[in-house]
């Protein structure tokens, strides 16, 4: 498991159109389950002959086994809480794929300048949005700069398959890791021989070739508001989906607004006005760790950034009339494949 309250809205619904969902072959298929705190909604169109549905599934939870035995906080005996229960200073060796996630999260660290960081999970508990509950009172300045002297990814080395901290940190891969589980299904996928599918788990996807209808993949990106309401639909095939926000988990006090999306370097809520953030990316992982830096970064920052690395990003800015959109230059083919 992965999710907790204060990570579940981290990764926002992107909602599969009716044109992804129509399964009418035998040999089209829907596969659905739980995952990581949360499910898994797959489509697989044209799967070669020799393949059983159950068999297939069988498969695919058991990758997805895999992953949380690696990179779940909530299994005592998973690799990363191993890790984490580590001495400070003891070379640990890893899997390939934990070192994988733990160099792209490192990586996204140090893009982002801080914005990323997968040690800040006990100042998401400070501010009441991990398993404790809210806070009586809101966190105070000597808390939060405890916590920030030993916090941060500065800590961590990986050499190899060799990891270490420096200091007493702990990991927390809910911001990547369900990505990563995507880009792992998606593998296995391709292995078997299907080339047309979508995966999805907790709102992060990835697709490749065409849906039911031999059509490219369409997927809308939602209103960051009540309901399940389309913002803007974009055609994706062959591309890794995620989307970040903060609208769906806060608390106020005495008037304020705290929303869930703690910013690791200044220790509090993010407080900038951009509603949600879309990447698209070669994989899942990636594009599921970046959604979550550009959201604590801020509109300006996060599109700065998306045009120095030619990062495809779409942003969603709280307006006084309801949301701005804008985005980034390796955005807009997506958004004139839909004609505007």
């Amino acid at each position: 498991m992965f999710v907790n309250k204060g990570i579940a809205s981290i990764a926002l619904a992107l909602l599969a159109l009716v044109l992804a969902s129509c399964v009418d072959s035998s040999r089209d298929w829907k596969l659905t389950g739980p995952t990581m705190g949360t499910s898994y909604h797959i489509t697989v169109v044209q799967v070669p002959a020799g393949i059983e549905k159950a068999i297939l599934q069988s498969a695919i939870d058991a990758e997805l086994e895999a992953v949380n035995q690696e990179m779940s906080t909530y299994i005592p005996d998973s690799e990363l809480m191993r890790f984490n229960g580590a001495a400070v200073g003891e070379a640990v060796e890893v899997s390939e794929h934990l070192a994988d996630v733990i160099a792209r999260a490192l990586s996204i660290h140090q893009r982002s300048h801080g914005a990323f960081d997968v040690t800040v999970g006990p100042l998401v508990n400070l501010w009441g949005f991990g398993p404790k509950p809210e806070p009586q009172a809101v966190p105070d300045d000597a808390q939060i700069a405890q916590l920030q002297q030993v916090l941060g990814s500065d800590a961590l080395t990986l050499e190899g398959l060799t990891l270490s901290k420096s200091r007493p940190v702990a990991i927390d891969l809910s911001a990547i890791a369900k990505g990563h589980g995507v880009d792992r299904v998606a593998r296995l996928l391709e292995s078997k021989g299907i080339d047309n599918y979508l995966v999805e788990v907790g709102g992060e996807l990835r697709t490749a070739g065409v849906n039911p209808q031999g059509n490219p993949w369409r997927i809308g990106i939602e209103r960051p508001t009540a309901g399940q309401v389309v913002q803007k639909p974009i055609q994706v095939s062959g591309k890794a989906v995620a989307t970040s926000g903060d609208y769906r988990n806060y608390y106020e006090r005495d008037g304020k607004r705290y929303a869930h999306t703690i910013d690791p370097r200044s220790g509090r809520p993010v407080e900038h006005k951009l509603a949600s953030v879309t990447v698209i990316a070669d994989n899942c992982a990636e594009a599921d760790g970046l959604a979550t830096a550009l959201n604590v970064m801020g509109a300006d920052a996060a599109l700065k950034l998306a045009e120095e690395e030619g990062l495809a990003v779409f942003l969603l800015v709280k307006a006084d009339d309801g949301f701005e959109e804008r985005y980034s230059a390796a955005f807009r083919p997506y958004l004139e494949s839909q004609g505007r």
